[in-house]
């Protein structure tokens, strides 16, 4: 009906596809408002983004919060009320909101205010919300922000790259005294993992290696709601280490990638995607890893939990919960961590408690895998004193899985892990997985980066006159052009250079000039 800003072109067929996954798509008696979540791929090629530094916000913002390139997240606010005087006999509607950013938290919160009062007051009340969100600072990794919308100020921290992982956000400092005190979001993307993940608490160390591998993964659950969370808890337990695979936190069968993931003619896709439409149950059913879920209710007591099952019993149209696969975890079960959970229970603790609990396991148990990567990886740089000026810098050394697995004897998880298992078998899968291939991109473009601002600065050491004394004229420009090209580059690529480098190569390539004959000179300022 319609879009705000006007301006937002959107094309026919994302329009199509945001209207579909903007409503439930199996019947639900439930009345009153529901909130959910979806991403959806772009459609009809690059668009120009509205925000000019793209580059700076996906540089400082840990991997997992990165602004999506070819994809876009839709925050739900559906409400479904009786009312006779539609043809229907309920009114349904859907307020959607369309980012790039992964911030639920935030985009749940802010439709909580927005929504109730869009479905009273229609386009007014929109075109007002509008104008006091344009006037919101660009989201600044490492800043707290305040963002007035409604005579409400939301207090939130954009998460920063360099933040310790696991360390509890900072204690948001309120210098301004604002009145009315703001609505702090304890987290801008963060789920209640507890409350999410409370029918299959038990199986936790498998759902993780499942997303670790990258594993196809239907989630079938009675609304988009618990479809949404599921998917998007899912998605998040291998943070720090950034989940690579495609999501979809609600699907519907209108989607125009349907037939791509129901073909039996070819394996199905690395991806998870949550569906609460029955018929999904029949054309999905070939999928290897199946988690059924019911209702996700908050009682005093641990929630029944499902059981891992064959993947044949799911013939069934009333399929009863559960995680369908015939998947062999290679590590062993945690049941420390149940029991601390357990615990948590009987003493009454907060759900944001338990959550914390639980994503400390799971960041442990991620970097007691990761860690020995990355030192491998650190161990494939050349060495500082292999980089000289007048050389190009040398190349990172290739990753051998074979000598990465002689690594483990020595430096492997053990050291950090008690778990027991079969680690190598894990490292042998992962490397074929879609997430070992994006660590791998990143960290060896971090490296080749570092080795260039490396050999910046060696340039900037080096006694330049000396080494011009016995050149000739074409080595000394071949030079000058060399050195323009790797400062254009470093400040293209922002390489992790100081600015004083920058500015003495700069200086030094003025003063290469100035030693040539005039002809080359006009020639090289030109």
């Amino acid at each position: 009906q319609l879009v705000y800003p006007h301006d937002f072109r959107l094309t026919e067929k994302e329009k199509t596809s945001i209207c579909y996954l903007s409503f439930p798509d199996s019947y639900s008696g439930g009345l009153g408002d529901t909130q959910f979540s979806f991403r959806l791929r772009q459609a009809g090629g690059p668009r120009s983004s509205p925000f000019q530094d793209d580059g700076r916000y996906n540089r400082e913002a840990p991997l997992t919060l990165q602004r999506e390139a070819a994809h876009y997240f839709g925050y739900v606010y559906f409400r479904q009320v009786k009312d006779s005087s539609m043809r229907r006999g309920y009114f349904q509607k859907s307020l959607v909101l369309v980012s790039r950013l992964p911030y639920v938290n935030l985009f749940q919160c802010l439709l909580q205010l927005i929504a109730p009062e869009y479905f009273d007051k229609l386009e007014p009340c929109l075109e007002a919300v509008c104008n006091e969100i344009d006037q919101w600072p660009p989201p600044v990794p490492g800043q707290t922000l305040n963002l007035p919308v409604m005579g409400v100020v939301i207090q939130v921290r954009i998460p920063s790259r360099v933040d310790k992982p696991g360390s509890s956000p900072v204690k948001q400092c309120n210098q301004e005294n604002l009145l009315p005190a703001p609505l702090v979001l304890p987290s801008v993307h963060e789920l209640d993992l507890f409350r999410c993940f409370q029918p299959v608490l038990i199986h936790i160390q498998m759902l993780w290696e499942l997303m670790l591998l990258g594993e196809p993964m239907v989630v079938m659950a009675p609304s988009p709601t618990v479809s949404s969370e599921m998917v998007l808890a899912l998605t998040s337990c291998l943070a720090p280490l950034r989940y690579c695979c495609d999501f979809r936190p609600y699907f519907t069968i209108h989607d125009s990638e349907f037939k791509e993931y129901t073909t039996r003619t070819q394996a199905p896709p690395n991806i998870v995607v949550g569906v609460t439409n029955p018929f999904f149950i029949k054309t999905l059913q070939h999928w290897p890893h199946i988690l059924r879920v019911g209702e996700l209710r908050m009682s005093g007591d641990l929630p029944k939990q499902v059981k891992v099952k064959k993947l044949a019993k799911l013939k069934t149209l009333d399929t009863k919960p559960g995680i369908y696969t015939s998947y062999k975890t290679f590590l062993h079960k945690d049941k420390t961590l149940i029991k601390r959970l357990l615990k948590g229970i009987q003493r009454k603790r907060p759900s944001e408690v338990q959550s914390a609990l639980l994503r400390r396991h799971l960041l442990e148990l991620t970097q007691s895998f990761i860690i020995p990567l990355e030192h491998y990886m650190a161990s494939l740089m050349p060495l500082q004193r292999a980089i000289t000026p007048w050389k190009n810098p040398p190349q990172i050394r290739p990753f051998c899985q074979e000598d990465f697995m002689k690594s483990l004897e020595h430096a492997g998880p053990q050291l950090t892990c008690v778990l027991k298992g079969d680690w190598l078998g894990l490292y042998r899968r992962f490397f074929k997985s879609p997430n070992f291939d994006g660590w791998f991109r990143q960290r060896h473009r971090e490296m080749t980066q570092k080795l260039e601002a490396l050999h910046l600065e060696a340039i900037c050491e080096a006694d330049i006159v000396a080494w011009m004394k016995d050149k000739s004229e074409v080595e000394i420009v071949d030079l000058v052009l060399k050195l323009r090209e790797k400062l254009v580059r470093a400040r293209c690529q922002h390489l992790p250079v100081k600015e004083e480098t920058l500015r003495r190569v700069s200086l030094y390539i003025d003063t290469i000039i100035g030693s040539l004959p005039e002809d080359l000179q006009a020639v090289l300022h030109h």
